[in-house]
């Protein structure tokens, strides 16, 4: 029997605030559900408004080669539009932000 793996949880630093990323979602659309607000603007992997750093955890892309060098990969830098956890992850996003329902 096989056991079931535990949805990866991504804490958003310095907002203190945690949500679970489901693997089939991007970081983007899963603090979103979890109203939290990140960055953003293009959201295929290009524009760099959403990119922020990988403090721990590992990621994996949407697209075969998201807007960054590999040098800024290297520095743990990653674009949330585009990325998907699969692991638990500490981000570091200064502008990130709870969603206050109206």
């Amino acid at each position: 029997m096989e056991l079931s793996q535990r949805t990866p949880l991504v804490m958003v630093l310095p907002l203190e605030e945690q949500f679970e990323a489901p693997t089939d979602l991007t970081l983007l659309e899963a603090a979103g559900f979890a109203a939290i607000r990140l960055p953003r603007s293009c959201r295929n992997g290009t524009c760099r408004a959403c990119m922020c750093k990988m403090l721990s955890g590992t990621v994996s892309y949407r697209i075969e080669w998201p807007g960054l060098t590999k040098e800024e990969k290297g520095e743990g830098w990653i674009l949330p539009c585009v990325a998907c956890a699969e692991s638990d992850l500490v981000i570091e996003v200064p502008e990130a932000e709870m969603i206050t329902p109206k």
